[in-house]
């Protein structure tokens, strides 16, 4: 069993899920520090263990500059994530896509990751059981892939995947103890889906402290020789 995590961090953290995952964590692991970010003028809340930090995800010299004030980090939690907002929703069809609300999708969903990844593996490296996980859609499998359309949202899923996937091969040789996960949380009542959720049924739609839950409970359980893979909140494993 890997060791607690001393030090935290949850990237998305003003969002539904990503304040239920700072919840999580700090009710699982009362010892440690949980650094959180956010995008809003005001932090959701205040915890004597949360240190709070105002992040533009899409601007990576902000990303690299926050990376350097951590010497060690044990769980880097990527939560945030992009569905709809001024830049467009998800298309029905080919016709409505949109070049800015694709690379939109991407900023978000996928390319954080990837600095994040490349601007903490030395605080990660010093982790006995380092884990960088982020929170993925069941609908950027290409496997499962049955109803089509949700261009944008798709594609930018698929591509954070391929990054995961990508990066546990190279921390094999680099954080040989670490572990790398994508992770599914399902259909959750928060500003993401609110739009989406007419067609949900009751029993599908999960509120946000449970996925999170139900997620650290997961995280804790895993360990390097499961890393590379997609993770559905209850623990199944998804096809990529």
């Amino acid at each position: 069993m890997p060791d607690h995590p001393q030090q935290i961090n949850v990237i998305g953290a003003s969002g539904g899920i990503g304040q239920a995952m700072v919840a999580a964590v700090l009710d699982r692991y009362p010892g440690a520090r949980i650094a959180a970010t956010h995008h809003r003028s005001e932090v959701p809340f205040e915890h004597e263990r949360v240190d709070w930090q105002r992040l533009d995800l899409r601007d990576p010299g902000a990303i690299e500059a926050w990376s350097s004030d951590f010497e060690r980090v044990d769980w880097m939690l990527n939560c945030a994530g992009y569905l709809h907002g001024e830049a467009g929703g998800p298309e029905k069809n080919i016709r409505s896509l949109e070049a800015e609300f694709l690379l939109e999708n991407i900023r978000v969903n996928t390319l954080p990751t990837l600095l994040l990844a490349r601007h903490f593996a030395a605080a990660l490296k010093k982790s006995s059981a380092p884990v960088l996980a982020t929170v993925s859609a069941r609908v950027g499998s290409i496997e499962d892939n049955r109803l089509g359309g949700w261009y944008s949202y798709r594609i930018s899923k698929a591509a954070l995947n391929m990054a995961l996937k990508t990066l546990s091969i190279e921390w094999k040789h680099s954080h040989p103890r670490g572990c790398v996960a994508a992770l599914h949380p399902g259909t959750n009542d928060t500003r993401l889906s609110k739009p989406f959720q007419a067609r949900v049924s009751a029993q599908n739609l999960f509120d946000p402290d449970y996925s999170a839950t139900r997620f650290v409970n997961l995280l804790t359980q895993l360990d390097s020789s499961q890393s590379g893979n997609f993770w559905a909140w209850d623990g199944t494993r998804l096809p990529w």
